[in-house]
């Protein structure tokens, strides 16, 4: 950590190394800048070992474990998000709201960059991301666990506010700007949307799933 850095936050860090044996160094700013590349950095960096990734079998491992629990499942599934923010942005919503896991393709979609992870605050190491192969599959085999599978667009009649989030659930978010694909609506029991006022056309999808999300553990809650 930085030299230059003597505050309550840093002690925190220094108290939380310490519990788990670990020993920070106080170095010169310009050697973390060296460290951290292209990366910001807030006057600390730590090495530590890369998330395994996680897939399909990990998926249904989850949802067995919770099964054994009696915790009813709530997913959130992103549907080709790309940027690596907002899919940070989404982890964090879901993990604040009490979701299981997220779920999106392995292929033309945001991957855990060390960017999403910045954004995530700490909650892409605490919850589950779990990337799948094929995406129409995975949500058939989650209707078939009873699982249900409500979609976002803007493009139907049921609001958030209408729908019922209560039991096992998977709110599917789509794209920055194209939304779910067309594939992917076919394979939702539900669509919803978000009714909105003034004149904005749409949500940031970070900012679409802490809505979704928090009125699904508001019903949830109830």
């Amino acid at each position: 950590m930085s030299d230059e850095r003597d505050d309550a936050r840093i002690d925190d860090i220094v108290s939380a190394a310490a519990k788990h044996n670990i020993t920070p160094h106080r170095v010169p700013r310009e050697e973390l800048d060296e460290m951290a590349g292209n990366d910001r950095h807030q006057g600390g960096v730590a090495k530590c070992r890369p998330l395994g990734n996680l897939n399909e079998t990990d998926l249904f491992k989850l949802l067995s474990e919770l099964d054994d629990r009696d915790e009813i499942p709530f997913l959130l599934i992103l549907d080709c998000v790309q940027d690596p923010h907002n899919l940070g942005a989404c982890i964090r919503s879901a993990e604040a709201a009490g979701a299981h896991a997220v779920i999106a393709p392995k292929d033309r979609a945001s991957s855990l960059t060390s960017t999403a992870l910045k954004v995530s605050s700490g909650a892409a190491e605490r919850l589950p991301f779990i990337q799948v192969t094929n995406l129409a599959r995975v949500l058939r085999e989650l209707q078939q666990l009873g699982v249900w599978i409500v979609g976002t667009s803007g493009d139907c009649d049921t609001t958030l506010y209408q729908a019922d989030l209560k039991g096992p659930l998977a709110v599917v978010l789509g794209a920055e700007g194209r939304g779910i694909r067309r594939l992917t609506r076919n394979n939702c029991d539900q669509v919803m949307f978000i009714p909105m006022q003034g004149g904005a056309e749409s949500l940031n999808v970070s900012v679409a799933a802490g809505v979704c999300l928090f009125e699904a553990s508001r019903q949830r809650n109830l």
